[in-house]
């Protein structure tokens, strides 16, 4: 079993060794884990473009030592256009497109996610904008190594993406998708980092940048604007936060469903599971994930639009009421309705006790698919998460879309600040919950809480059935038992991307960082 890695000067994980290169480097030159993630974002956009990109979102959680963490939500809002009415204009009548240009209603927000967050260093930014997108540019002009995960994506998602314009000619090699080791270089894209190093993260916006972008949009059929790109800002506030009995925890505000990350571990902490691994310790959390799910999937969206404050959910009496709804020894019928999405998480911290937790994404693998050939960027798709249907998560102009993302913090008991997370779309909080579970209340290394077998209910990253999936690690008398309390068993490969890519970073009272990245992705976690 791997064990976590540990430093004392700072410490990032990263599903991409090019982004966790690229934070270490910041973190030695002075910089501060705010700071190391922009670089490390800035890189992975160039170096995973089927998992995240700068045309798509980003939301962070920052710990300050002595201040309350803060969180930034660069959350794209939708086209001043965008409304049921305008789409039926379109021919569009029963579900919004996830690819192509109808597919890209919503502003790219994870650059202004990116200038907000430097805003909020404990001490102020110590290095130079250029210098921390100085690795993604090399990257993009030069080149990276197309891993074999992006192959493999390509491959499964190619029908849908093949012919949306400018996808081909950026990130296909003759027609087809590239080979594991081909260099695939973006020097569009590392000309739009430079720009934003010289003329500053606002030009996204508010700059030729924005007016490139809102021209390209509106040519290709985006609803889309010029007036959507100036009047766009991140939105920076408190993270939900609840409190368990291994310490306080914090994640993201709607509408991502940061809320259900929280409830699924305040609802299993009532269960009072002795062990590990168990029967008990799966089947309440995954018990715990269905009743969470079943609130998210009713009421979560924006919040400008919800009947009730996501905060409220998490109060003790109403975890206490949901917890007794739960039965220790029989599954409850499945399926309810399933979020997809795919991302990257990431974490840093620095030696002055800052420690970030990140998370960049546009939404499906590749997101919409529509590339602008002047910029290199793709567009995301984060807008067919939106609804026709009046509810919370209904299309209006300017609208946020319910959101997979949601960047996880503690602090526990002990001291430790612990940042974590993943990707996985629908399977995120069932991830972070079975990595802190581990790591938190029964004492694991972090790496061994990481690596361990994980599983998912229900669907995530392009797969349509809603079973309770399990890595084929776990024990034979393990997986006949959540059979035999009701549970629809489907087993998976013993390292599946379906379990979701995940990472974590914890911060030790005594100065130590500690490590751990996945096995199931193409990062290392570094400590120094």
């Amino acid at each position: 079993m791997l064990s976590s890695a540990y430093g004392f000067n700072g410490g990032v994980s990263a599903p991409h060794r090019a982004a966790a290169l690229a934070a270490r480097d910041i973190l030695a030159a002075g910089g501060s884990a705010v700071e190391a993630m922009v670089a490390a974002a800035a890189a992975i956009a160039v170096a995973y473009p089927h998992m995240n990109g700068i045309g798509g979102d980003g939301f962070w959680i920052i710990h300050r030592p002595g201040q309350a963490p803060v969180a930034v939500s660069g959350c794209g809002r939708a086209a001043g256009l965008a409304n049921v009415d305008w789409y039926a204009a379109q021919g569009v009548q029963d579900a919004l497109p996830a690819r192509g240009a109808l597919a890209a209603l919503t502003v790219p927000g994870t650059i202004a996610g990116w200038k907000a967050a430097l805003a909020h260093c404990p001490r102020g930014n110590r290095l130079p904008l250029s210098d921390l997108l100085a690795p993604a540019i090399a990257l993009a002009r030069e080149g990276v190594g197309v891993t074999e995960n992006q192959t493999r994506t390509t491959r499964e998602k190619l029908v849908g993406l093949k012919d949306v314009p400018g996808f081909a000619d950026a990130f296909l090699h003759n027609g087809q998708p590239p080979e594991p080791g081909h260099r695939l270089r973006q020097p569009a894209l590392g000309a739009t980092l430079a720009r934003l190093a010289e003329a500053g993260l606002e030009d996204y916006y508010r700059g030729d940048l924005g007016q490139t972008h809102a021209a390209f949009l509106e040519a290709a059929g985006s609803p889309l604007r010029h007036s959507d790109f100036l009047g766009f800002d991140a939105q920076v506030t408190q993270p939900l936060t609840t409190e368990i009995s291994a310490g306080q925890l914090w994640n993201m505000i709607p509408p991502t469903q940061g809320v259900a990350s929280l409830m699924i571990l305040g609802l299993y902490d009532r269960l009072r599971v002795a062990q590990a691994d168990g029967f008990d310790h799966i089947h309440g959390l995954i018990e715990a994930t269905k009743l969470a799910f079943i609130r998210r999937n009713a009421e979560l969206g924006d919040p400008d639009h919800m009947a009730s404050n996501a905060q409220d959910w998490l109060e003790p009496a109403a975890l206490d009421a949901l917890a007794t709804q739960i039965d220790p020894a029989r599954a409850r019928p499945w399926p309810e309705v399933a979020k997809p999405g795919d991302t990257i998480w990431m974490g840093t911290a620095d030696s002055e006790g800052c420690v970030v937790s990140f998370i960049q994404s546009v939404f499906w693998e590749f997101g919409s698919g529509l590339v602008c050939p002047q910029t290199g960027v793709f567009f995301q798709n984060r807008g067919a998460g939106f609804s026709l249907l009046p509810g919370p998560n209904q299309l209006r102009p300017h609208a946020r879309p319910f959101h997979t993302l949601n960047p996880a913090l503690a602090k526990l008991r002990d001291g430790r600040v612990l940042a974590y997370g993943t990707m996985g779309g629908e399977g995120q909080p069932q991830t972070q919950a079975a990595v802190f579970s581990r790591y938190a209340l029964y004492g694991q290394d972090l790496q061994q809480a990481v690596t361990a077998p994980r599983w998912l209910l229900g669907k995530t990253w392009g797969d349509a059935t809603t079973s309770l999936k399990l890595e084929n690690r776990f024990a034979p008398e393990l997986v006949q038992a959540l059979a035999d309390a009701g549970h629809e068993i489907e087993m998976i490969a013993p390292y599946s991307d379906l379990a979701g890519h995940a990472g974590g970073v914890a911060l030790w009272p005594d100065g130590r960082i500690e490590v751990a990245a996945d096995p199931r992705a193409d990062g290392a976690a570094l400590g120094f």
